[in-house]
């Protein structure tokens, strides 16, 4: 049933979204294209690519985000991962993965995307695939004395940190992160 319900939620998410630019709108239509063709395609053992599911987590001033230092890329980028058979959307994907990789709880991933970007990668599969990665936005509750929110690093990650998003660690994965930064802040 959520293999089923996992690839209907990432179809309408692409098919009702209104792309921010003409780049954007040409990867809708290729993941859309993939889709068609591969009924399991939001789960990792489809090794031609899979669906990924990833969330950009702000304070709530939005002046920082929440980064982490993945093990496989070797660079800061936002939270996320593979889509899971217990999960019923891809929203509920994102929204997973950013509490597990964050420890916060309270984050609720807005059904709505941000941005999509594609990359190749070997992942737990073993073998070169590729990630197609529908990527979120999230405000995690500031601290009760307005400091950033506390987060718990998992194993998942070699390092875990808020970073103001003027002053982006120099191994932030370039210019993806940036990109995806000002698109989820321009949003209306």
């Amino acid at each position: 049933m959520s293999r089923e319900s996992l690839h209907a939620s990432a179809t309408d998410l692409l098919t009702r979204w209104q792309t921010p630019d003409p780049h954007q709108d040409s990867l809708r239509h290729t993941i859309l294209a993939f889709l068609a063709a591969a009924p399991d395609g939001c789960l990792r053992e489809s090794a031609a690519g899979h669906i990924t599911a990833s969330t950009i987590v702000f304070n709530t001033a939005r002046t920082h985000v929440l980064l982490t230092l993945h093990p496989r890329v070797g660079k800061w980028i936002q939270l996320g991962g593979h889509c899971e058979e217990a999960d019923t959307t891809i929203t509920d994907a994102a929204t997973r993965e950013a509490r597990e990789e964050s420890g916060i709880d309270e984050l609720d991933v807005v059904d709505e995307l941000v941005q999509i970007h594609t990359h190749p990668i070997t992942c737990s599969l073993g073998v070169p695939t590729r990630h197609l990665d529908l990527r979120f936005a999230t405000f995690a509750p500031d601290g009760p004395d307005g400091s950033l929110p506390e987060f718990v690093r998992s194993k998942e990650s070699v390092d875990l940190r808020w970073w103001p998003i003027d002053a982006l660690p120099e191994n932030t994965e370039h210019p993806a992160i940036p990109d995806l930064i000002a698109t989820a802040l321009n949003r209306p």
